[in-house]
């Protein structure tokens, strides 16, 4: 589209008001070509970059992009081919809802892509669809893991052959659209304290699926409002028995429930749906309400790989307690953590890569009677995004981990790494999620007023973002399943017990770092001491293991007059500190082991530098806690601060560099803002002008 002739066209009376609507709208499908480079668009090269590393974009994009990228790639241009498939901005939610459902076939039945043989085989492969599919629209992404992650993956995590059989084809070619009903009104964190009951009729060889009372409705389920047929259902196994209680509560089991005639969609009898409504965000995800009236259902419908019924109603199962068996069930289904945390640093990167390429862009003030200059040239601007790209990096870094590790657990079922997993998982999820979630403001303040414009996306991105804080569980729940670990491997280690691979770390912190902070190096200040890793490596892994040691005795003093519960909540906070303490020291050391790896030894020096102003910041921004103790001295508490503000400034030389090492596909990264040049012409062509 030529854009003067696009001017010149909406001054003509015979051109409507609304086709001057649509062509603009077009422009957020099909961008302008790059224009002549303007001299004063052009991004800007800071006056004292005499200094600046060399980056070799093309070997940090491909150390950084992992084997999956040609599916991404493939997803990408499919969408990108298909304008009719593209979320425009200001769409309704009953349209964006429909919308999300064809873009969902489409990927399936056009594209040929099939995201759930992935689920359970490879993992990796599974997470890399769905960072390219939420990268067109999160609303699609959220729907595609509710499909293929939660109401498939119970079917295989938690069924056995029979229920893949029956299920597999339909749910994978989506003739089965399914729901995960485990939240309710009244319970959400609380998973064991669920109402729903499903009371085995051994007279009909059926399971009775009752709603209890309000707060037991199923709220909050994707895929419920519109598009459901199924639902898999939490609920609670009662069996009858002959004794005076006349009925034995097994605790929660989950329950395959049609929701929906297959062919005619209309509800089936004993269910009533409910939609939930307009959102602050995700609103292409139709979640709905459900309640259940005497719902009655084959015993086959059990996903009984850790628990069964037999046709005289007698429970079998290979793991003797309530207790086991739902930790066991909990465990299969961690692989949403694993997705959310992964999906949140693609969040971060996007966002991150539109604020520095408009920081680099954007010029005000400058030097009396010179041209101004660049606002990423104000330290300011630099100590707001600089380290927020250092993170990115890191998280990206650990979450690669994260998915290794879970795709080991998922090949390997080894009791010890799904347990490692499981902390890990709810310490990166709720970490990375709330970080990402204060950026994206920090992101959208960063670019001023523009930053406010829905078409440079921070506005959709930071709503659609937000829950990822709260579903699948709650950040301050899973921040204390990550300190109650660390308190168990406390104890079992000064009981002779061997230490997890997630905490081996502590063996050493125990009998080191607790000790009295030597003098002399914490007075040591030179440049290559504060960068040394094992320096770095070390102040976090002390933090982490003074708090441990401290939380243990309060808790321990507490209890004696509180209580073991008074006493959690007396110390509350001070385990969320714990928590998220371990969780940074488990970032670094990903972090640092992925720049040692690096094979290129230009990608490897820029690494390190972005490495050193992660840790260096962090050390700083707690500089209180390492003064208390004396592990720092003041001099070198200067040092360490001089030396992050100088990384900040090295790290700001090559920020153009380091977001293009993302590579992120330019429609991912389509905020006029971002894209140079053009972007004004673009950004008022968009408004009108």
């Amino acid at each position: 589209m030529n854009p003067n002739q696009m001017v010149e066209d909406e001054s003509h009376p015979s051109i409507t008001a609304a086709s001057c609507r649509i062509q603009r709208l077009s422009l957020h499908l099909t961008p302008l070509p790059p224009s002549q480079p303007s001299p004063q668009l052009n991004m800007l090269t800071c006056a004292k970059a005499a200094n600046k590393l060399e980056v070799d974009k093309v070997s940090l994009s491909t150390y950084m992009r992992g084997k999956n990228r040609d599916i991404q790639e493939k997803i990408i241009e499919f969408f990108e081919s298909r304008p009719d498939l593209q979320t425009p901005v200001g769409v309704s939610m009953n349209e964006h809802r429909e919308l999300c459902m064809r873009q969902l076939v489409a990927l399936v039945r056009e594209a040929k892509i099939k995201p759930f043989r992935y689920v359970v085989d490879d993992p990796a492969k599974y997470f890399a669809i769905t960072e390219a599919i939420g990268s067109i629209d999160v609303s699609l992404g959220i729907k595609l893991g509710v499909q293929f992650s939660l109401w498939g993956g119970s079917v295989l995590n938690l069924g056995t052959e029979k229920h893949r059989d029956k299920y597999f084809d339909g749910i994978d070619n989506l003739d089965y659209p399914g729901c995960f009903a485990m939240t309710e009104l009244h319970h959400g964190s609380n998973v064991q304290g669920l109402q729903t009951t499903a009371t085995f009729d051994p007279v009909t060889d059926e399971f009775i699926i009752d709603t209890p009372n309000d707060g037991a409705i199923k709220w909050w389920i994707g895929n419920a409002a519109v598009h459901g047929k199924f639902a898999t259902v939490f609920a609670k196994l009662i069996l009858p028995t002959h004794d005076s209680k006349k009925v034995s509560d097994m605790g929660v089991h989950a329950f395959i429930v049609p929701i929906r005639d297959l062919n005619t969609l209309q509800t089936l009898p004993g269910i009533e749906i409910h939609d939930c409504g307009h959102k602050v965000g995700l609103n292409g995800v139709d979640n709905g309400a459900l309640r259940f009236r005497s719902v009655r259902i084959p015993r086959d419908n059990l996903l009984n790989r850790f628990g069964d019924v037999s046709r005289d109603g007698k429970y079998t199962s290979s793991l003797p307690t309530i207790n086991k068996r739902f930790a066991a069930m909990l465990g299969e289904l961690v692989g949403g953590r694993v997705g959310l945390a992964y999906a949140s640093v693609g969040f971060l990167k996007i966002s991150v890569t539109i604020a520095v390429r408009y920081s680099l862009l954007r010029q005000q003030f400058g030097p009396p009677e010179q041209p101004e200059v660049s606002i990423l040239d104000y330290q300011s601007q630099q100590r707001k995004l600089m380290p927020m790209l250092a993170s990115s990096y890191a998280f990206h870094f650990a979450t690669q981990y994260l998915v290794q590790k879970y795709s080991e657990m998922k090949k390997m079922h080894d009791e010890q790494l799904v347990a490692d997993v499981h902390a890990l998982s709810a310490g990166l999820k709720a970490y990375v999620t709330s970080y990402t979630a204060k950026s994206l403001s920090t992101c959208r303040e960063a670019c001023g007023g523009h930053g406010y414009a829905a078409v440079n996306r921070f506005g959709s991105l930071r709503n659609d973002h937000d829950i990822f804080q709260t579903f699948e569980g709650d950040n301050t729940v899973l921040m204390q399943q990550v300190a109650a670990d660390l308190l168990k491997q406390y104890k079992d280690k000064f009981q002779g017990g061997t230490l997890s691979v997630t905490w081996n770390y502590l063996r050493e912190s125990m009998n080191t770092y607790l000790s009295q902070p030597n003098p002399i190096i914490a007075r040591w200040e030179s440049a290559d001491h504060l960068r040394d890793p094992k320096f770095q490596l070390d102040a976090f892994r002390y933090r982490t293991s003074r708090l441990l040691q401290s939380v243990a005795a309060r808790l321990r003093k507490h209890s004696k007059t509180l209580g073991s519960f008074g006493a959690w909540n007396r110390c509350l906070n001070h385990l969320l500190l714990l928590a998220e303490s371990h969780t940074e020291s488990v970032i670094l050391a990903k972090f640092i082991e992925a720049v040692h790896n690096c094979p290129d030894a230009i990608s490897r020096a820029a690494l390190k530098l972005v490495c050193d102003l992660y840790a260096l910041d962090h050390i700083w921004n707690d500089i209180g806690t390492y003064r208390n103790v004396d592990y720092v001295a003041p001099n070198k508490a200067k040092a360490i601060h001089k030396l992050t503000e100088y990384l900040c400034f090295q790290v700001r030389n090559i920020a153009g560099e380091l977001v293009d090492g993302f590579d992120l596909p330019a429609s991912v990264t389509r905020a006029p803002i971002a894209m140079q040049s053009e972007a004004y012409a673009q950004y008022t062509h968009h408004i009108g002008f």
